[in-house]
């Protein structure tokens, strides 16, 4: 049987992990800046233990610059190539440059999808500054991820929310496929709708342990989730063994669970 899929994880620089913000983050799950800056070989390691058989890595980009460059990432996929894919990663405030970045590296192989995260730049996913990447990812053919719901790191939650400000998204990019981060709470009657609304909606399960996600939650991955969600870590935040110990409290069926674990994410990213 194939192993499970990580469609959110990444390998912090030292740059990223003393940022001020990650206080909370840190405090929240209990370990200090030291602790989040694994190795290719240490993640596999981790992978292994688990039975994660790809992780996604994901550049970061905020308005001070790279927290994980586009080229940190290709080194480690360069280094583990059937292990690890990329999600780019591009400064919105420079929109030419950026489209111009993602046509050079996002090949649909090393680099199969494009993150940004609203929280870092403090502009919501209806902000005209995405809209060009937008319609980057829909001409490479990749999905945009994003995340959604409260902020764990000490920054506004608004960026978030779902409605208004990715329903505008998807109302005005039909074709672009958009995983949402991190699970949605507390807008999980939100998550709901837009997923039976728009179908190139997805989400994952970053940022969670399986036993804590909301039960409203589970509920809809078992009836019209179960083609649109994923999982997903936010490693080394959180371990894929530590999530995964409550994979059999979900009752999720073997075909659900097959989907949850690698089968969506495979049809999204193209794997």
């Amino acid at each position: 049987m194939m192993g499970a899929i990580d469609v959110w994880a990444q390998l912090p620089t030292e740059t990223m992990a003393r940022q001020p913000w990650m206080e909370t983050l840190l405090r929240w799950i209990g370990r200090d800046a030291d602790a989040i800056l694994p190795t290719p070989e240490t993640a596999i390691e981790t992978m292994d233990a688990a039975g994660v058989d790809i992780a996604l890595l994901s550049a970061w980009h905020g308005p001070g610059g790279p927290l994980i460059s586009n080229a940190d990432v290709a080194g480690a996929v360069d280094a583990a190539p059937e292990r690890f894919r990329g999600l780019a990663s591009v400064d919105l405030a420079r929109p030419m440059e950026a489209v111009r970045e993602l046509r050079d590296i996002v090949d649909g192989t090393r680099f199969v999808g494009v993150r940004a995260v609203p929280w870092l730049w403090g502009l919501p996913p209806n902000d005209r500054r995405y809209y060009p990447v937008y319609a980057a990812c829909v001409d490479l053919g990749v999905p945009f991820c994003t995340q959604i719901g409260h902020t764990g790191p000490l920054k506004s939650s608004e960026t978030g929310r779902l409605i208004p400000y990715l329903e505008d998204v998807l109302l005005d990019f039909p074709e672009l496929v958009v995983v949402g981060g991190h699970v949605g709470f507390p807008w999980i009657d939100e998550l709901t709708t837009l997923t039976v609304k728009f179908p190139n909606f997805h989400v994952d399960t970053s940022a969670y342990a399986l036993k804590r996600l909301p039960p409203d939650f589970v509920a809809w991955m078992k009836g019209p989730g179960r083609s649109r969600v994923m999982f997903g870590t936010n490693y080394p935040m959180l371990d894929p063994g530590q999530c995964l110990a409550g994979l059999p409290g979900l009752g999720l069926d073997a075909e659900q669970e097959a989907a949850f674990l690698s089968g969506n994410a495979r049809r999204v990213f193209g794997l």
